[in-house]
């Protein structure tokens, strides 16, 4: 099983989350669709060729440099009238000096705040252009900063992007540094509060020498963020951020010429900078193995084994990575199949090999089963690693490795910009290999490496003595909390004042045109299953999902967790082949079959390369009509969903998850459960295969499904497609499941429930109610309401407790995406010692808006009506945003063309209308909170705010 991070909360708030899928799974026919035993060698053998796969991966641009030293590439893709904006800068938190770590972050949070010739946030600007895919990030190796805009708003966007690389300093006051020092140490908080959140700084003083660049996190310590001073700020942007030390991508409706005549215009008077040359490092060998045991708030013990590597431009790099992948990276991964489903002593294990700059770093961990000894199972992962470096690995699984590179590599190159988007491979390869095709040039190395180089290069790396740590549950050490008063905020004086550079007027946005969402077409499959359909080519590649009306809702209340668990074991083996067959054969084809649920919808989704449709459609439907369901594997999986549970009782996040539903449903409802879908303990342990398979015959049958589909490939081929794969499928004689949504919610009793979690730096907030309206209502208008009371970055509740009080990284409120009755949920991570005062100040700001006259202001509605409208082009810019879109059209009951009605109705919307809209559905005072933090510390400033207190332990 993969090592991942349980995110429960975003089950409450998302319309459609997976299921928190375990490995590869496995089940019985309910419905004989006549598919037969499938070979992973005939599947193997239909996929295309991976070198035919790599030659479809090509990101065409052109390159240039302007005379103050900016590198420019530029990238059209005329698809969506929408340009990406990517600048990396050539500075991470390896190029901090000793006693300033952490900056390189916290200076990425000022550039959010505002220029000279823009003051005041960056995202109000953004926001009202319609920006998506917004954000910045700071890494070992570099800072940078993206958006993707409508391509009318494009000349603003630069503006403002070249107004913070060349004139910040005037805009950032010791005010503003103090703030966003506030809440680069909640971020911290929220990161270290996490189980197993302390790791990473011991993992890296661990590996790495005193002084050396990589030995301190990017997020750096409470005492150097603390010593930031406005000093340090100003030297680090005068020595760090010239354009001489940037690369700029613009990609998408854009091309060469006009590039060269907006970064001219904008970016072309900004002055060369001090020439910064990236630390230098060396790959270190420990003298002897370290091994080191820590104490945390966990529900497993972990095992880990680190090095250090080289980095991304050596030639030992890919074939680490591939190493990295078969032992434990592929679903078929030798742990997985060791430890996981052959000894079953680890319920999730994982391995990477991470390419920075300079170096890499090799990790192995393995999450040992409840009751098992973590020093024998450490002794067994080292012997399966060290068979893997004595004998090497197999063809097939370094085939099976560049086929799934290549595949991702093909998918992932729809989007220009974001996290992940062509934009980004570009950047990436000028950035550290002066080769802007350097991702295309590591793809093919992926393609051609050999088993012996993947051998060879695991010798020589991964027999010098390693770092060994293993956190066991137990009490925390004690945490280094920031001073009261940070040491950088009390200058000897005022700052020495910046004389500002007066720049042209910030231009003006033309106008936006209405998203063109795909025509929709339907047909349906023999069995008369109905397919809704759009077509996508910019890149070769297919997305199915067949849905069925079920979800998380159609469990039985003494049954909590059986739709999960029968989705996660469909995986787990099916048409004959075990779960690691399957695996390979998704491998082996580059396909992503998932099983998952949201409350109301239950689905098998795939992703593949449109080249390997038809056998990876096989593979789906025998998964989807033909799942074994072994006992063995019901157990093995029972184990692994309890583990899971026992973790949700150590996070903080999916702790106030398992509580609040229930609180505001009531537990007889079929949204009053756990939004992870894992059931509790009781439930778990009394599910018997007879269950399994009564639910599957009553919920995943074809006259409960509905497939989505958007591909590059014609309707007609994906319905003979489907036809062939799921021929005689039919429903079973059983009785099909019906949901029951009569139950009474309860009256709202506002109080506050208090889970104790001690040595908790900070304290998550979750609060909510439950409205009277549907998901299947219009809730456009109050949607938007709430984009200025909660729902947005710039939201009353956020401007407040993150950009005024720094008590938080972001607080949220939202409208849930359920289809009946839908909650509205508040959430806010906040640092332990403001707990009360937080809840009193978000309840503060919901009177304000709701009651207290302090509603939409016309400044609150231009920003939200533009930013809503104009930013649709941009969302859904992807096939995964269209299928998105596809989806939610039927889950909400809305007509095919709903996207492109939104636009006009947004921007017809009134302050008036909004406010009534917040005002008619969001009662404060009904508001149950559940606070997830030390009792010892938050329950005197909880019992403050007048509510009832009641204290719950984790087990609860």
């Amino acid at each position: 099983m993969r090592l991942k991070t349980l995110c429960a909360a975003a089950a409450l708030l998302a319309p459609l989350a997976p299921i928190a899928a375990l490995a590869q799974t496995a089940a019985p026919p309910a419905a004989q669709a006549g598919q037969g035993s499938l070979s992973p060698e005939t599947i193997a053998a239909q996929a295309a060729p991976v070198a035919d796969l790599v030659a479809q991966v090509d990101i065409p641009y052109r390159q240039f440099e302007l005379e103050n030293g900016l590198t420019v590439l530029v990238h059209e893709d005329r698809k969506a009238p929408v340009v990406a904006i990517s600048v990396w800068y050539n500075v991470g938190s390896k190029d901090e000096p000793q006693g300033r770590t952490g900056f390189a972050h916290l200076f990425e949070h000022l550039m959010f705040g505002g220029s000279e010739n823009a003051p005041g946030s960056f995202f109000t600007p953004m926001r009202n252009m319609g920006a998506t895919d917004m954000n910045g990030t700071t890494w070992f190796d570099r800072t940078n900063y993206f958006q993707t805009v409508p391509k009318p708003a494009l000349e603003q966007a630069l503006y403002l992007e070249s107004d913070r690389m060349g004139y910040m300093l005037g805009a950032v006051s010791q005010e503003v540094l103090d703030l966003q020092r506030g809440v680069v140490q909640n971020e911290k908080r929220q990161g270290d509060n996490q189980p197993y959140g302390l790791v990473q700084y011991a993992q890296l003083e661990g590996l790495f020498p005193e002084g050396h660049p990589y030995r301190h996190s990017t997020i750096g310590s409470m005492a150097d963020l603390d010593a930031a001073s406005m000093e340090t700020v100003r030297d680090w942007f005068r020595s760090k951020y010239g354009p001489n030390n940037a690369v700029l991508v613009l990609a998408g409706d854009i091309d060469e010429a006009e590039a060269r005549e907006l970064t001219e215009r904008y970016f072309g008077t900004i002055p060369r900078g001090p020439e910064n040359v990236p630390a230098q490092a060396d790959v270190p060998t420990l003298a002897a193995p370290v091994t080191e045991v820590m104490h945390d708030r966990v529900a497993n013990a972990r095992i880990y084994r680190s090095w250090a590597i080289p980095g991304m431009l050596d030639e030992d790099s890919v074939p680490l990575q591939v190493g990295a992948r078969i032992l434990g990276g592929l679903a078929s991964s030798r742990l997985d199949n060791e430890l996981v489903r052959g000894d079953q002593t680890a319920v999730r294990v994982s391995a990477g090999a991470s390419a920075f700059h300079r170096l890499g770093m090799f990790n192995v961990t393995a999450d040992v089963k409840a009751g098992e000894d973590p020093e024998a199972v450490g002794q067994r992962l080292d012997a399966i690693m060290a068979d893997l470096i004595e004998n090497g690995p197999t063809e097939e699984e370094v085939a099976r490795v560049a086929t799934q590179t290549a595949s991702s590599r093909i998918q992932g190159l729809e989007q220009v910009g974001g996290f992940g988007g062509k934009a980004v491979a570009l950047a990436e390869g000028e950035l550290y290999a002066d080769d802007p095709e350097f991702y295309k040039k590591t793809l093919a190395r992926f393609a051609s490496v050999t088993p012996a180089e993947v051998q060879a290069a695991m010798q020589e790396w991964l027999t010098r003595p390693v770092w060994k740590m293993t956190v066991l549950p137990g009490e925390r050490e004690a945490y280094e909390e920031a001073a009261e008063a940070p040491s950088g905020a009390s200058a000897s004086g005022p700052a020495e004042e910046i004389v500002r550079v007066e720049r042209e007027a910030t231009p003006d946005i033309g106008e936006i045109g209405n998203v063109d969402f795909p025509d929709t077409q339907r047909a349906a499959l023999a069995n008369g299953v109905e397919v809704v359909y759009a077509h996508r080519d910019t890149v070769p590649v297919t997305r199915v999902i067949m849905q069925f009306d079920a979800g998380l809702a159609a469990d039985d209340a003494d049954k909590l967790g059986v739709q999960s668990l029968m989705l996660d074991l469909m995986e787990e083996g099916a048409a004959g082949l075990n779960a690691t067959q399957l695996a390979e054969a998704q491998e082996a084809l580059g396909a992503s079959i998932n099983t998952g649920a949201s409350m109301d919808r239950s689905q098998v989704s795939l992703g593949v390369v449109s080249a390997n449709l038809q056998p990876a459609v096989q593979l789906m439907a025998g998964i989807l009509t033909d799942p074994t369901f072994a006992p063995a594997e019901l157990e093995r999986l029972r184990a692994q969903r309890l583990s899971e549970i026992a973790q949700e009782r150590t996070n903080p996040g999916a702790l106030a998850q398992r509580a609040l539903p229930e609180l505001i449903y009531g537990a007889d409802h079929p949204y009053g459960r756990p939004t992870s879908g894992n059931g509790d303990e009781d439930s778990v342990r009394s599910i018997t295969r007879e269950d399994i398979l009564a639910a599957r015959d009553a919920w995943i049958r074809p006259d409960k499904a509905k497939v989505f589909v958007v591909s590059d490939r014609p309707l007609d081929e994906i319905v003979g497609v489907l036809n062939a794969g799921l021929q005689g499928w039919a429903a079973p004689q059983a009785p099909a499941g019906e949901k029951d949504f009569s139950t009474a919610i309860p009256a709202s009793q506002p109080r506050i429930v208090l889970i104790d979690r001690p040595q908790s730096p900070q304290s998550f907030i979750l609060g909510g109610t439950v409205l009277e309206a549907s998901g299947t209502d219009d809730l456009l208008a109050l949607n938007a309401g709430n984009n200025v009371l909660g729902n947005d970055f710039l939201s009353r509740i956020n401007s407040d407790l993150r950009e005024t009080k720094g008590w938080s990284y972001g607080v949220n409120a939202s409208v849930g995406g359920f289809e009946h009755r839908v909650p509205y949920i508040v959430r806010a991570p906040v640092q332990a010692d403001q707990t009360g005062p937080a809840i009193a100040a978000l309840n503060e700001q919901f009177d304000r808006f709701l009651s207290g006259g302090q509603g939409v202001t016309a400044e609150e509605l231009q920003r939200t009506v533009n930013g809503n409208s104009r930013r649709l082009a941009g969302s859904y810019e992807t096939a995964g945003a269209v299928l998105g879109g596809l989806v939610s059209n039927d889950l909400y009951d809305r007509p095919d063309d709903y996207v492109e009605t939104v636009a006009a109705r947004t921007l017809a919307l009134t302050a008036p209308e909004l406010d009534a809209a917040a005002q008619a559905s969001i009662d404060p005072d009904r508001f149950v909170w559940v606070v997830v933090g030390d009792a010892s510390v938050v329950q005197p400033q909880l019992e403050a705010l007048g509510l009832p207190v009641e204290v719950r332990s984790t087990e609860d």
